[in-house]
């Protein structure tokens, strides 16, 4: 349906299937978060020096709101999910225990809380009553369960000890981490009786609420590479490694899987991954992008592996459905924390496949710290070269339109950071001292791009895709500028053979384009996804 129709007939956008947008991609099946405590959500569970105080009228509101659905008052979508409450009362716990004053709760939060815990404390379960006052010490009242809750069961057990240390701004070890998420995932969203989602989503936004370390990222980052067993290694040259924001582009046009098709003309293997849709954003992604044109999105790490060995296609897409179903477990959950988990880093820097020559990781990056423990996390993993870019949303699409001179916050966009190795020994034999760190602004300017604003695809797929198909066919204008820019810096940065100089690497891509050779190796892709065994 167009937009016009949708409009005549009084429809929502989230009630159709429309799979020309993003949204729609969002699986039917998940429950919807209650919107009142979601809006709070957005503004207290988050950071010490980024968290917002609720005013006194929507804390009152928020809390009016869990009373009346912990009494039973509200019905389907309005209930506020065990989730939910456990990421609020959890933000709420370590803004009160470890957060600096400036962003502690507010007069106004205060009052509403006096007002409405003792009544609460009557109606909210034991796991919720532990996380909102764990020690006793913050609310006055109940303050007999919080010390001794232990849980419903083992799974429970782990992640309330472990709870007890980030409710009060602590930090866990990598086995500790580990030995919670292996427990208790993948999580069985059927099992309505028990507490581990609320527990389980308290300490997934405390660890990100408290910077985690990085063991701890580490420890999401590799808890299940063994889920499926032994890694399949490819016999390419090269193999990238592609980590793009799993939930996607809302505004802008989403280059990496037109990159990946170019690069795939001069052996340049990609491995792309992510999911179908993803919270908070739920934009456009990849698999929404192949699903739509036709292409098999269910692949196994073996099926990609002879994806990427296949000299017709070169790269690969994995969903995170089939490579690893214990995160994948954990969409519904992630829609109603609201805000970003600790394994929506460490899920950028995943390797399905492994490769017999050269490896890199490319990931993106928002926040400004995140792209030092994204780096961290490449090398850990091995790597001869890694790269972390701000692209536009996060993701990893450089711009070739002009820097906002109003934009003082942060690095700019196109701000890239890496490590790249002075030679081509094995991934395991390479050392610290091997490699060469690197950071920098590309500025497009400067490599001959005329500056052009993006184009917007406002979570339209086929849009997304009706772009990039025209630019692989040729066609010369700003997404072609962002492929090729995007393309070469990459091949440049990475240090790959054939890029030492920048101008050419640009120029190799230029060539694959203009050819015809990616728009062929895409729609290769999209006949022998479904043949590959």
């Amino acid at each position: 349906m167009d937009s016009a129709t949708i409009d005549e007939l009084g429809l929502l956008e989230t009630d159709i299937q429309n799979p020309t947008v993003s949204s729609s991609y969002r699986n039917p099946k998940y429950r919807k978060p209650n919107q009142t405590v979601l809006e709070a959500q957005a503004k207290v569970c988050t950071g010490p020096t980024q968290t917002r105080a609720l005013t006194e009228e929507q804390a009152f509101k928020v809390l009016d709101t869990i009373l009346r659905s912990a009494k039973g008052e509200l019905k389907d979508e309005e209930q506020v999910s065990k989730a939910q409450l456990g990421a609020f009362f959890a933000a709420m716990t370590i803004r009160a225990n470890a957060f600096p004053e400036e962003t502690q709760w507010s007069e106004g939060e205060t009052r509403a809380m006096n007002t409405y815990w003792p009544h609460l404390v009557r109606v909210l379960s034991p796991d919720i009553i532990f996380i909102a006052d764990p020690e006793g010490s913050i609310m006055g009242v109940g303050n007999s369960i919080g010390p001794h809750y232990v849980g419903n069961c083992t799974n429970d057990m782990r992640l309330v000890g472990a709870l007890r240390e980030v409710l009060a701004g602590g930090h866990l070890g990598y086995e500790e981490v580990q030995g919670v998420l292996k427990d208790v995932l993948p999580l069985k969203l059927e099992n309505e009786t028990s507490a581990s989602e609320s527990l389980l989503s308290a300490f997934l936004i405390g660890q990100r609420m408290n910077r985690e370390t990085d063991r701890e990222l580490k420890a999401y980052c590799l808890a299940f590479d063994d889920e499926l067993g032994l890694r399949p290694i490819a016999d390419v040259r090269s193999l990238t490694h592609y980590g793009e924001p799993y939930d996607g582009n809302t505004r802008y046009f989403r280059s990496t899987l037109f990159v990946a098709a170019v690069r795939s003309c001069y052996g340049e293997s990609c491995l792309l991954h992510g999911v179908e849709w993803m919270p908070p954003k739920g934009g456009i992604t990849e698999e929404q992008m192949l699903k739509f044109m036709g292409a098999n999105t269910h692949l196994s790490p073996l099926q990609a592996k002879k994806l990427l060995e296949d000299e017709e296609v070169g790269f690969a897409y994995m969903s995170q459905r089939e490579a690893v179903p214990s995160m994948y477990s954990l969409i519904g959950l992630r829609e109603h924390i609201k805000k970003r988990p600790p394994v929506a880093t460490s899920e950028k820097v995943q390797q399905f496949v492994r490769a017999r020559g050269r490896e890199a990781v490319v990931a993106g990056f928002y926040h400004e710290g995140y792209e030092e423990p994204l780096l961290m996390l490449m090398r850990r993993r091995g790597v001869q070269s890694g790269l972390v870019v701000k692209g536009e949303e996060g993701a990893l699409s450089m711009t070739t339109r002009l820097r906002s001179l109003t934009s003082t916050k942060g690095f700019p966009v196109n701000y890239c950071s890496g490590f790249r190795s002075l030679n081509v020994a094995s991934a395991h034999e390479v050392d610290g001292v091997s490699r060469e760190s690197f950071n920098l602004e590309v500025n497009a300017k400067d490599y001959g791009f005329e500056p052009t604003d993006t184009p917007r695809t406002d979570r339209s797929v086929s849009r997304n895709i009706e772009l990039g198909l025209e630019a692989l066919r040729g066609q010369k204008g700003p997404v072609y500028d962002r492929i090729v820019l995007n393309t070469g810096m990459v091949d440049h940065l990475l240090g790959c053979d054939g890029a030492q100089d920048v101008s050419l690497a640009m120029d190799r891509a230029r060539e694959a384009i203009d050819s015809g050779k990616a728009l062929t190796k895409l729609l290769n892709y999209l006949k022998i996804s479904h043949k590959v065994k």
